[in-house]
C-alpha cells in the first residue's frame, strides 16, 4: 500500500512539475503557438522512446543482470565441485561396472569444442549410470557426505540456485542419500532389499554429479580457461589425471 501511494504522489507531482513549467514558460515568451509545437513534437517521440526503452534497453539490462547472476552461480558450482564434487564423482566412476565404456568419451581436452561438449552431453544422457553396491565403500561414504551435510544445507539455500533446476535436483539428491546413509546406525549385514534400496539412490547421485561435471567443464571452457586446465588436471574420469604440472606430457 505504501509502495502505491509513493508511485501516486510521484506521478502527481511531475504532472504537476510539468504543467507549471509550461506555465512559466507561457508566461517569459508568450507564445503558445512554440509551446503547443513542442509539445507535439514530444509526444510524437513519445511512442520511438517507449520503443527504445522497453525492446532495447530493457533488454540490454536483462542480459547483463542474467549473466552477473550467471556468474555468481558459476562460483556457486565451482566452489562445490571443489570442496566435493570432483572427488565424490571420481569415487562413485571407480564402482561403475561399465565405466570403460565412457571413460575414453570423458578425456576433455584444451581443444574440445562446444560441439564436442554437446555430442558428449547427449551420449551421456542416454547412458544409464550404475554402481556395484558391494564396491561401494557405505562407510567412508557416510562420513565424506555427512562432513558436507552442511556446505549442502548452504547451498540449496542459495537464492541464485533458483535458476539452475538440474544442479538443484543434484543438491538435493546428495541431500537425500546423506540423510539415507544417516539414519542407519550401522552397514554391516544390511540386508539385500536395503542395498538395493541404497543402490538406486547413489546411482541418482552419481548420474546427475556426471552431467553436472560435464555442463560445468563446458562452462569453464568457455569463461575461465585457467580454472578448465585446473579442472583437466583433476578430472575425475581420468585415471592418468594428475594436479601437477610436467613439463612434458603432461596435463594442461
Amino acid at each position: 500500500m505504501k509502495y502505491r501511494q509513493w508511485r501516486l504522489i510521484l506521478a502527481i507531482s511531475l504532472l504537476i512539475s510539468s504543467v507549471l513549467l509550461y506555465l512559466f514558460d507561457y508566461a517569459v515568451f508568450k507564445d503558445p503557438h512554440e509551446i503547443l509545437t513542442f509539445m507535439l513534437g514530444e509526444i510524437a517521440f513519445l511512442p520511438l522512446e517507449v520503443l527504445l526503452v522497453t525492446l532495447v534497453i530493457d533488454r540490454l539490462l536483462r542480459y547483463m543482470e542474467r549473466r552477473n547472476r550467471l556468474e555468481k552461480l558459476n562460483m556457486v558450482i565451482g566452489a562445490f565441485f571443489v570442496e566435493v564434487g570432483t572427488d565424490l564423482l571420481a569415487s562413485l566412476s571407480d564402482t561403475d561396472p561399465e565405466i570403460e565404456g565412457i571413460r575414453s568419451n570423458l578425456q576433455i581436452t584444451s581443444g574440445w569444442s562446444i560441439e564436442e561438449f554437446s555430442r558428449v552431453a547427449r551420449d551421456l544422457a542416454e547412458y544409464s549410470f550404475k554402481v556395484d553396491i558391494s564396491r561401494v565403500d557405505l562407510e567412508h561414504l557416510h562420513i565424506i557426505l555427512s562432513q558436507e551435510r552442511g556446505f549442502f544445507l548452504r547451498l540449496i539455500e542459495n537464492p541464485a540456485l533458483m535458476e539452475h533446476e538440474s544442479f538443484t535436483d543434484l543438491l538435493l539428491a546428495i541431500f537425500h542419500l546423506t540423510e539415507e546413509l544417516a539414519r542407519r546406525p550401522s552397514f554391516e549385514d544390511l540386508p539385500r532389499s536395503d542395498l538395493a534400496h541404497l543402490k538406486i539412490d547413489i546411482e541418482r547421485t552419481y548420474g546427475r554429479l556426471a552431467r553436472e561435471w560435464l555442463e560445468y567443464m563446458k562452462s569453464l571452457k568457455t569463461s575461465y580457461p585457467y580454472l578448465f586446465h585446473l579442472g583437466l588436471r583433476t578430472n575425475p574420469f581420468d585415471q592418468t589425471a594428475s594436479v601437477v604440472v610436467m613439463e612434458k606430457g603432461g596435463k594442461d
